[in-house]
């Protein structure tokens, strides 16, 4: 039985040291601001709706870049985006407000759980779309393929469709809470 291959150094580079070696500096900067927002959300706010919404607009829209950035006008990426994308919020539209979170209508500020939920849905994106960018530099046309637009467009979709259906349901909250008022 032979041993397995293992990289040597300096004469066969190991692959991930070649793709780590060639990835631009500002990707590292992008991940570590992910981790430190994603660490900023696993705390208990409070904030303005606003601030609220920011992230899921933040997010949508990185992920529209990174449907563009690899697809150019593919006549199904944005289709297969938005299909995503609007499954999970309508899912979240059909749901129950978020039972953690509050609103203080005097101070107009949502008090937010912490939550791990938003680093793990970041570092998705983000290992997502350096997985996607890898494959394609090390096999260039393989995302020219309809079933890889298909699946990579609607999982970025589904990526930011969280975001904004997390922010929705914690709206959600303000909307019972003036219903309330008004039946009371």
């Amino acid at each position: 039985m032979r041993e397995p291959t293992r990289c040597r150094p300096l004469q066969d580079p190991c692959p991930m040291t070649q793709i780590l070696s060639h990835t631009p500096l500002w990707v590292f900067g992008l991940f570590f601001s992910l981790v430190y927002l994603g660490y900023v959300q696993s705390r208990a706010r409070q904030v303005s709706r606003n601030r609220l919404i920011l992230l899921p607009i933040a997010m949508l829209a990185w992920s529209l870049y990174s449907v563009w950035s690899t697809f150019d006008a593919h006549v199904t990426a944005l289709p297969a985006w938005t299909c995503g994308w609007g499954a999970v919020v309508a899912i979240a539209l059909v749901r129950a407000p978020s039972r953690r979170a509050s609103y203080d209508a005097s101070t107009k500020q949502f008090t937010v759980p912490g939550s791990w939920v938003p680093l793990a849905l970041m570092m998705g994106i983000f290992f997502f779309k350096y997985a996607v960018a890898v494959v394609n530099a090390m096999k260039p046309g393989i995302m020219e393929a309809t079933t890889a637009v298909i699946v990579v467009a609607g999982t970025y979709g589904l990526f930011s469709g969280l975001f904004m259906a997390r922010a929705l349901r914690v709206l959600g909250v303000m909307k019972q809470l003036r219903l309330v008022e008004r039946n009371t």
